[in-house]
């Protein structure tokens, strides 16, 4: 039998690019700061910190709150990605929604965090849509609602992104938040074991015990169907951002 378990609050070290002159600088740096070349990346970000530029303000946040080149210094990783949340990037938003969700480097503030998170959200932020679902799921810095925790699920699943997928294909097969039907189940766990996701394999092989051969029939065409969709307004997205930054 199925249990419904939501999974826990993720972080994410994903930068969202925006159109800035200094583009270039920023890329440099992000480029050595993922081959391990910390003092390089530092050298890239600190000028633009110093242009108070919110993306060089979040990755120098990532360094001192790692340690990466740097002895760590959780509050000066703290008032750089605040500083980077006060303009609103969406990564500075969400991982300081987490910062104060964990209570370690600042003070706990579970309804500090859920603004942040919804914010963060608000920007399309995937992995902020699939935390705002949690937190709405689990009643964590706001009253509990699971139909707006299944909308955001779904927001987030239309960005491809697994865990949501997964999240709200349980929502449909125990009718939380949604209708129940264990039909969108297995489309949404189907789409999520596209990749890889083991839980979500297990959970479409044993919606297709449920389900007759026309039934899984009709919900693979369903699910190819929406998972072109979704790469295709994937695709658009980042074509628009590429045109953006030039």
């Amino acid at each position: 039998m199925k249990t419904f378990q939501l999974i826990a609050l993720l972080i994410s070290f994903s930068p969202s690019f925006l159109a800035f002159s200094f583009d270039g600088d920023l890329e440099l740096g992000i480029f050595q700061l993922n081959r391990g070349e910390f003092k390089a990346a530092i050298a890239e970000f600190e000028p633009l910190v110093e242009e108070e530029y919110s993306p060089a303000q979040y990755q120098m946040a990532l360094i001192y709150e790692n340690g990466w080149g740097v002895k760590k210094d959780p509050q000066k990783a703290f008032e750089l990605m605040s500083l980077a949340a006060a303009q609103n990037y969406p990564d500075a938003l969400f991982n300081l929604s987490v910062m104060y969700s964990e209570g370690e480097i600042v003070k706990k503030d579970l309804k500090t965090a859920f603004v942040l998170m919804q914010k963060a959200a608000d920007k399309e932020l995937a992995s902020a849509q699939f935390n705002l679902g949690v937190m709405y799921a689990n009643g964590i810095g706001v009253d509990r609602n699971l139909a707006k925790a299944a909308r955001w699920y779904e927001m987030a699943a239309r960005q491809n992104y697994t865990l949501a997928q997964f999240n709200l294909a349980l929502m449909y097969f125990e009718g939380k938040g949604v209708k129940k039907s264990t039909e969108m189940s297995y489309v949404w766990n189907y789409i999520a074991a596209r990749s890889g996701y083991t839980p979500a394999i297990k959970s479409r092989d044993m919606d297709e015990h449920k389900l007759s051969v026309e039934d899984i029939q009709k919900g693979r065409d369903h699910a190819n169907s929406l998972y072109a969709q979704i790469i295709e307004q994937i695709d658009l997205k980042n074509k628009k951002r590429s045109l953006q930054r030039y």
